[in-house]
């Protein structure tokens, strides 16, 4: 179906996405945040390339970590401990997105277009869309970007420049969810990556029960400024 231009307007219920694409609930409206935030509270995210129009999703299963069961290599472990990388949170959220949109390697294109670009930089602005930047020096290593609704981190994308950049983003923000009471963090969409880090799979059903307790809880992640990170695991 598509959605009424009105950004306050009712999404389909996730019961009726399709199985094949996986997840493909409704596709139009805009990406104001109205609208986007609306969305995430229902486990419903945008997802859509240059060439489409705004398509919304909600996949099943659903891929989750519990911030405190994330788990590193004996190898990242100690890339971590190094202290050779400095954390910082929100201070380049623009450079963030801008490195998670860049093509992967053997990949051409993004599903972050300029669009979705703009929409988050604007719900950062608003409070409601954080990163999480590891620098290597004063080159940007690394980094993960998300958005934090009550005591829920829904992760949208991170990447790395150099070896275990975006691990070293992924565990830190966990122990900055964990700081902060968050015991749920939204990761979408399963990967090696993710599962070897101690991400699960969970049904929809799961997931949206999470959700209706957690989404309307106050707002847990309230950092304005850098938090003092413990860089030891």
């Amino acid at each position: 179906p598509r959605l009424a231009d009105d950004p306050g307007a009712p999404f389909p219920p996730t019961t009726t996405a399709l199985d094949n694409p996986n997840g493909l609930l409704a596709g139009g409206g805009d990406l104001s945040p109205q609208r986007i935030l609306n969305a995430y509270r229902q486990g419903i995210f945008p997802w859509f390339s240059d060439d489409s129009p705004i398509l919304w999703w909600s996949p099943a299963p659903r891929c989750v970590i519990s911030p405190h069961k994330v788990h590193l290599s004996r190898r990242t472990r100690r890339r971590f401990n190094s202290g050779q990388y400095r954390l910082t949170l929100n201070t380049a959220f623009t450079e963030v997105i801008h490195a998670c949109a860049a093509p992967r390697a053997g990949e051409e294109g993004t599903w972050l277009t300029g669009a979705m670009q703009e929409a988050y930089i604007n719900l950062h602005h608003l409070g409601h869309a954080h990163s999480l930047e590891v620098w290597l020096g004063k080159e940007l290593a690394g980094g993960i970007y998300g958005l934090a609704i009550g005591a829920v981190f829904f992760g949208e994308s991170m990447f790395s420049r150099h070896t275990d950049g975006s691990k070293i983003a992924l565990v830190a923000l966990c122990k900055l969810l964990c700081r902060s009471g968050i015991p749920l963090l939204d990761c979408q969409v399963g990967n090696p990556h993710l599962f070897s880090m101690g991400a699960e799979e969970v049904s929809r059903q799961v997931f949206e029960n999470h959700l209706a307790v957690l989404v309307d809880q106050p707002d847990r992640f309230t950092y304005t400024q850098e938090p003092p990170f413990e860089q030891r695991w």
